[in-house]
């Protein structure tokens, strides 16, 4: 609180703002700051004017410093959520624009700076059981601060979920504006608000089909114990969900469709085809569509920081001359965002549009090479390398998309697999931060780089690296993929179509192998010559003896010598 009414310039790793605007206002805040972090922003609660619209009133969020930035997402006065944005980068940039109608509009909006590699222990995750309970991070224990926890529950198909808070303490607050628990009806968080509960509860919730998401979102103070909490599934009582799934993979898409369902439709499978109709399915007890991200007619659209693959299953008569039976079309979609690959199937008949979600994601690996050539990968865990040596690293995209760049754009290095405090970095959005590393041009589905063995290997035996890979599309010439270097300011407003990370390693110095080997070998061979040795100085104490005992001989002998020689000397006998 306390800032300007209309618009400000943040700086602060935290700020909590309470605004308050009138009609016809045009505001817009700026949050930046000089840090390798990224921004969580909470618009934890809005009070447009009545019946105003996205068109005339809305928040806008720009991914970057200014409102030319990337569009991140839009809070109207009929979201069904409560919208949380995450940044980028280390800026992010809010506009607030009211209509002409006199009324008081009231927002509360709290933003943090935080590293998204930072875990949390019990801090959301996928539910896909029948039933089963998780907790609140630290629970019993008060929950840490600026915490932000999604927890998937799926159960299966023809099901519900009835979820129950066996414990719940947290911030009491009117509106719920620090911390809060959000559960949804669904898989996502953009739609679906069943509600938003705070302080002393024991809130329930049921959901409409067999997917729900909780959220846990806490500010940086006044902490309680959380909340524990369990789900049941039920089944679902009257008509069966017509029966169809929808696999997606880094290579392929995957429709399965029920004869049973087809029948109840009044088709068969010779009634089906795709945007390619030479694309035939597999029958068996079920029709199986199973084909190539890129074929069959399948179309991709690039929207910003995902892609989508569409195919639609058409259901038609294919003879005769008329027909008064409804044409039934089957969306089906592949949705490459955030490290997860969304997958939707729609059934439209009569306007109805019926849909069910799973999960999945890109294919992406790497791994050492031999030499520049990257013919050769390096099999062998851990890795011995000499001090200075050249490394060859290269990540792969498994995909049979021909059109899709990889780029590396950020790589550390860690002595630890967890990527703890201690960490050194090669390349950072997209820039040699080492003066060794030596990245190639983007090669279709391979991103490729070269550096020396660290001189801290001689500190810490392991290393091991972790690097942010983002997917772009090769269509698009102004993708992330094919700018290279950016600095902070240019990074804000580019764009990437999906990012992951992956890790590989250890690396390790063979002088550390060298020194174990060849203490090794010194205590085999002192075992070996031990009797020997034991033998041997028994010989050497007898000759040692022999020795000294002549040498006092001789001295006896040279010293009467010599005294005689001195003290008495000896005459001739004359001969008589």
């Amino acid at each position: 609180t306390g800032v300007p009414r209309c618009g400000a310039s943040l700086h602060e790793l935290n700020k909590a703002l309470r605004i308050e605007l009138n009609a016809n206002a045009n505001c817009m805040w700026q949050i930046q700051r000089n840090a390798n972090q990224t921004i969580r922003l909470i618009f934890s609660y809005f009070k447009f004017a009545p019946s105003s619209s996205c068109e005339t009133e809305s928040i806008k969020i720009y991914d970057g410093p200014s409102t030319n930035s990337p569009l991140l997402g839009q809070v109207c006065n009929n979201i069904d959520a409560v919208p949380v944005l995450q940044s980028s980068s280390a800026s992010l940039t809010f506009l607030i624009r009211t209509n002409s109608v006199a009324f008081t509009r009231n927002f509360f909006v709290f933003y943090y700076f935080f590293s998204p590699e930072t875990k949390i222990e019990n801090c959301g995750g996928q539910l896909t059981g029948p039933n089963g309970t998780f907790i609140s991070p630290n629970y019993p224990v008060r929950y840490p601060e600026f915490t932000y926890c999604i927890w998937h529950i799926q159960t299966a198909k023809n099901s519900k979920i009835n979820l129950q808070f066996q414990d719940f303490f947290l911030e009491l607050d009117q509106n719920c504006q620090f911390d809060f628990t959000a559960v949804y009806d669904g898989l996502t968080t953009n739609t679906g608000l069943m509600g938003k509960v705070c302080g002393r509860a024991q809130p329930t919730f049921e959901s409409s089909s067999n997917a729900m998401t909780v959220v846990l979102s806490t500010d940086y103070a006044n902490s309680y114990r959380g909340f524990s909490a369990q789900y049941t599934s039920v089944p679902l009582p009257g008509p069966v969900v017509p029966n169809t799934l929808l696999t997606c993979s880094s290579d392929s898409m995957k429709i399965v469709l029920s004869k049973s369902y087809l029948a109840s439709l009044g088709y068969n499978e010779t009634h089906l085809q795709l945007n390619d109709p030479s694309c035939s399915p597999v029958v068996t007890d079920s029709v199986t569509f199973s084909f190539p991200l890129a074929s069959c007619g399948t179309t991709k659209k690039d929207e910003g920081q995902s892609i989508t693959y569409t195919n639609i299953v058409s259901l038609s008569k294919t003879t005769g001359i008329i027909t008064r039976q409804k044409s039934i079309q089957i969306i089906a979609k592949c949705k490459m965002e955030n490290n997860s690959t969304l997958e939707v199937i729609y059934i439209t008949k009569n306007n109805i549009i019926q849909n069910t979600t799973a999960v999945g994601r890109y294919n992406v690996s790497m791994s050492f090479y031999d030499s520049d050539s990257f013919s050769k990968p390096v099999l062998q865990s851990p890795y011995y390398v000499d001090l200075n040596q050249t490394l060859f690293a290269q990540v792969s995209l498994h995909s049979t998309d021909p059109n899709l760049l990889v780029f590396v754009d950020t790589c550390i290095a860690s002595p630890q697999p967890d990527f703890g405090s201690l960490t050194y970095d090669l390349i950072r959005s997209g820039c040699n931060k080492d003066d060794t590393v030596v990245t190639y041009p983007p090669l279709e589905h391979y991103g490729r780089f070269k550096f020396n063995a660290f001189r801290f290997l001689r500190s810490f035996p392991l290393v091991y690296l972790q690097c942010d890979i983002l997917i772009c599309d090769s269509n698009n010439a102004n993708s992330r993929c094919t700018e290279g270097c950016l600095s902070r300011q240019k990074r804000a407003i580019s764009s990437y179509m999906w990012k992951t990370n992956t890790v590989v390693g250890p690396i390790r110095l063979k002088r550390d192998l060298r020194s174990a080997d060849h203490s090794e070998s010194l205590t085999k061979a002192d075992a070996e010559e031990t009797p020997n040795l034991q033998q041997y100085s028994l010989y050497t104490l007898s000759f040692v003896v022999l020795i000294s005992n002549i040498i006092i001989v001789v001295a006896v002998i040279l010293k009467y010598h010599i005294k005689r020689q001195a003290g008495y000397g000896y005459q001739k006998i004359q001969s008589s």
